[in-house]
């Protein structure tokens, strides 16, 4: 709320959105900072289409070894973590019928998407210096995957997630991250783990989570068939209650079947766009609608 009477003094407001509703990104400026000028001219276009926001969740594992074996465990969990947080169904004025736009654009940069599988930090290691070795990166924050060992810090980041335009949106998924972690630690102290699977069957949940949020269905790769996005969210909490308790969070995570209830940012937008169309309003006051709810949700949704 802060930031939003801020900006009002300056006739701006905030919207807590992975895109925006209308905005054309051909007409954007980038922050004039070496890193994005290097970013601008490397990858010119693409990297002029990145007009978006992501949320990004930081967890501390101090042991490199465990934080490579947990990034390739939790990567089967990240499209229940996108289907949560989707908030980007609008691109230059159009509904895309996507929950999460965001991701086609993102994924359009070099070393984007599911991360490598790595048997060791070693292994990891040698990766990213063959990598900058090559002149094509200068070091591991140039990686820019779902989930990655953070270049600075001492911690796992998730990064595949829409901005929620709630406040207490995001904050179930990262409480929902912190004790999926948790939990997978938990196995590791007694030689368990989650199983692995092979990457492009993850990338297929992750395909249904941006098409169709939590209105579809993921895959359960241990029974083999679609499951109910519902029935997924109730396990996973289940799943974790035991973490969420160590944590004090169990309100938090048990707040996912709100978000399941009520919908996403996502289905906040399409509804209030539908709703204006049919009252009779043109497009362009039905974007501004969109505009004008993500402003009331983000200082005051909470």
């Amino acid at each position: 709320m802060t930031v939003g009477k801020v900006a009002t003094k300056h006739g701006l407001a905030p919207i807590a959105a992975s895109t925006h509703p209308f905005a054309q990104w051909g007409v954007q400026k980038h922050t004039d900072k070496e890193r994005y000028n290097v970013l601008a001219r490397d990858f010119q276009v693409l990297a002029r289409r990145l007009f978006m926001c992501g949320l990004h969740v930081h967890v501390g594992i101090d042991d490199d070894g465990i934080r490579i074996d947990l990034m390739n465990q939790v990567a089967y969990f990240l499209a229940h973590r996108l289907a949560l947080s989707t908030s980007s169904p609008f691109w230059r004025g159009e509904d895309t019928r996507l929950m999460s736009y965001r991701l086609t654009v993102f994924d359009g940069l070099p070393r984007a998407g599911l991360p490598d599988y790595f048997t060791s930090f070693g292994e990891y290691q040698c990766f990213v210096d063959q990598l900058a070795g090559a002149g094509l990166i200068d070091d591991a924050t140039n990686l820019r995957w779902d989930v990655r060992l953070s270049a600075r810090f001492p911690t796992l980041e998730m990064r595949i997630t829409d901005v929620c335009t709630r406040l207490d949106d995001s904050v179930t998924i990262a409480a929902l991250y912190l004790c999926i972690l948790s939990m997978l630690c938990r196995l590791h102290t007694v030689n368990q783990r989650w199983r692995i699977c092979p990457r492009g069957l993850v990338r297929e949940n992750r395909w249904l989570a941006q098409r169709y949020g939590t209105d579809g269905e993921l895959v359960d790769f241990g029974k083999g068939q679609r499951v109910p996005y519902e029935e997924l969210v109730n396990e996973i909490i289940a799943l974790v209650r035991e973490d969420a308790e160590r944590f004090d969070c169990v309100r938090e995570i048990e707040h996912a079947r709100d978000i399941v209830t009520r919908g996403t940012s996502a289905h906040r937008q399409q509804g209030t766009f539908s709703t204006a169309l049919e009252a009779g309003k043109d497009r362009a006051t039905g974007l501004k609608e969109v505009v004008d709810m993500l402003i009331d949700e983000t200082t005051h949704g909470l």
